[in-house]
């Protein structure tokens, strides 16, 4: 169960990341509002995952969930560039996820 609250935290981060980028630096009502909401959602999620899982694999699974979520959604909706390197480097977070997930004890 925790394991699925942290991914629920990391999805929680990519919402406030990509809100970030349409409140135009919290000059928008709406999107910051939106924002805050996934900030505090992603942190809640965070802490209960952290009641169980250790905090050095939950933290670096959750950034590394929102990393990779926001460069996605980042090339979907706002047309960033793509190429081999970044393709490789969001590969390679995968990758520890993956093997984070795979060592812990928890």
């Amino acid at each position: 169960m925790h394991w699925i609250l942290l991914f629920v935290a990391g999805l929680c981060e990519v919402w406030w990341a990509v809100g970030l980028k349409y409140s135009e630096g919290f000059s928008k009502l709406v999107p910051s509002v939106i924002t805050v909401i996934g900030m505090i959602a992603s942190f809640y999620f965070l802490s209960l995952a952290l009641k169980e899982l250790p905090l050095g694999t939950a933290y670096a699974i959750w950034t590394g969930i929102g990393t990779v979520g926001t460069v996605i959604l980042g090339v979907i909706l706002f047309k960033e560039p793509v190429d081999v390197m970044r393709i490789l480097c969001i590969t390679l977070i995968i990758a520890g996820i993956i093997g984070l997930r795979l060592v812990s004890t928890h």
